[in-house]
């Protein structure tokens, strides 16, 4: 019996390594926005001002919701995949007011069988000031958990959505096509990167 669980675990470890290897080479990203995870902050930031050009550009609207917002969270590029057990991660920065509040690092698995690798731009609407204050008095932050994040969509007029515009959190997610429809962001952890 223990040695049936060792040759399970084993080929378990090298599908583990082989699906890391071929994600590696699978991406839905530009090569020059892959560097996401471990960019100094003035790169950061610049990669910041892009995506929130793009969702602009993509739903109208949101423009005005990011300006009423309280406090808006860019992860310019969340890199992930899986093959078995998939894991998502990325660097971001949270603007209060037009200015960096802090750089938080965001974190989601989950299970399944998805073979592949990605990359996209993930941001969070702050649209209340107790959503934002919940989100700044936490110690690592869940969507779903500590707050539920609406997923912003693009009405029939071409417009954000009044519904998910006007809920506490918003939540978009953006690669390389437009904005990701169909999508739940439940179960991202969010954390603050201490210096």
């Amino acid at each position: 019996m223990n040695q049936k669980i060792s040759l399970r675990t084993a080929a378990t470890a090298a599908m583990v390594a082989a699906a890391s290897l071929s994600m590696m080479a699978c991406t839905a990203t530009k090569p020059d926005t892959q560097a996401a995870p471990r960019a100094d902050s003035t790169s950061l930031d610049t990669r910041v001002n892009a995506a929130l050009e793009r969702l602009y550009q993509t739903a109208p609207g949101s423009r005005d919701q990011v300006r009423r917002a309280k406090g808006v969270l860019v992860f310019p590029s969340v890199i992930g995949g899986s093959f078995i057990v998939g894991v998502e991660h990325g660097r971001g920065v949270l603007r209060v007011q037009g200015r960096d509040r802090g750089q938080y690092s965001t974190t989601a698995a989950s299970v399944g069988w998805q073979a592949g690798g990605q990359s996209r731009a993930v941001i969070y609407v702050f649209n209340t000031q107790e959503a934002l204050d919940k989100f700044l008095a936490s110690d690592g932050w869940s969507a779903g958990v500590d707050a539920t994040v609406a997923v912003g969509r693009v009405g029939a007029s071409g417009s954000v959505d009044t519904n998910t515009a006007e809920t506490p959190v918003t939540g978009y997610v953006l690669n390389n096509l437009g904005l990701e429809a169909g999508i739940s962001l439940q179960g991202s952890k969010i954390t603050r990167i201490r210096d």
